[in-house]
């Protein structure tokens, strides 16, 4: 009988994986590497979309799934952050979402099989990316027609909408909803997620992760950690969290909010450090480690991985700290 994810949450803190762009631009691939056999004469270049790689490489995807779980990762992402028909429009490849979300779902659940049967005492779980597209629902961006919106929360529906669906397809344990900049956009795709559940009567686990910005300690569309919170909790989550933006250091004091006024499981898998003047990341992964301690000192997280910057490294010393720890236990909220 298969481990479920709420069983392995409550024995154990569970390792998330790292940053999927950190490791494929290891490889430097070149716009032909992008486009692969199928796409060679595409009309637009496609050097840059990530989540084409699950069709045109997916060697190297495999590879990144196995190197961290190979690291102690429980869970690994699939490689779909930008894989919604908004998203996708970037690249005039809307076409191709649902089979970009399907085989990347595929691959990932091929890779994570392959770990359970090793070691069924550690089973492994796939978790369906669903990042926040490149639209914000709940502002403008044109500062002249502060009215006006690049989306609407229907548009965003259905794109969400058919990105669950493909995962779901594709053998996914459960969905994340990461890197929320506008909480209005988050709720579409919870949303989404729930009318795919109603339609095929299955349930399927949610994490859902935010952005804190910048020291204002809010979200960009202007949120504060507790109204964030409040506006996702009105859905049964597996975890509410926060990642990317920050390293773990100054995420610490907006982790500590969340988990002090949440019963939900809380996951955080931050930047490692901020960037430097070149975009790339410095922090080591002891750095890292000395950070991610700190929140197990102060039971703050049921799930801790790594965003930007972060690779098997970072993940493997934050396994190795994390396996002394319990997991966080929740307050009671009144």
């Amino acid at each position: 009988m298969s481990i479920t994810i709420q069983e392995a949450i409550k024995k154990n803190i569970l390792i998330l994986d790292g940053a999927m762009g950190t490791m494929l631009q290891r490889y430097n691939f070149s716009e032909e590497d992008f486009r692969g056999e199928r796409f060679k004469d595409f009309p637009h270049p496609l050097k840059g979309n990530n989540d084409l790689l699950s069709l045109t490489q997916p060697q190297a995807i495999r590879d990144v799934h196995a190197a961290y779980y190979e690291a102690g990762a429980d869970i690994v992402e699939t490689n779909t952050f930008s894989g919604t028909t908004i998203g996708m429009a970037d690249y005039f490849m809307e076409d191709l979402v649902y089979e970009l979300n399907y085989e990347s779902a595929k691959i990932a659940r091929q890779v994570a099989d392959e770990f359970t049967a090793k070691n069924p005492e550690k089973p492994r779980f796939v978790a369906g990316s669903i990042g926040p597209t490149n639209r914000t629902a709940s502002m403008s961006p044109d500062v002249n027609d502060p009215g006006y919106r690049a989306v609407t929360f229907d548009d965003l529906r259905i794109a969400y909408k058919q990105q669950v669906e493909a995962l779901m397809d594709g053998g996914c344990d459960l969905l994340l909803v990461e890197t929320i900049f506008d909480t209005l956009n988050a709720k579409a795709a919870l949303f989404a997620i729930e009318e795919v559940k109603d339609e095929r009567n299955l349930d399927i686990p949610i994490m859902v992760s935010g952005t804190i910005t910048d020291a204002s300690g809010r979200t960009l569309s202007g949120q504060t950690v507790e109204a964030f919170l409040i506006s996702v909790s009105h859905i049964p989550l597996l975890s509410v969290g926060f990642n990317c933006a920050l390293g773990a250091d100054l995420l610490k004091p907006y982790l500590k909010t969340l988990a002090h006024n949440t019963s939900f499981n809380v996951s955080a898998h931050p930047n490692a450090g901020l960037p430097n003047a070149f975009g790339q990341y410095d922090e080591t992964p002891e750095q890292t480690q000395a950070f991610i301690k700190e929140y197990l000192e102060d039971n703050l997280i049921n799930i801790i991985g790594g965003c930007c910057g972060t690779t098997p490294d970072h993940i493997r010393l934050m396994a190795e700290v994390a396996k002394d720890y319990k997991p966080r236990v929740a307050p009671v909220i009144g």
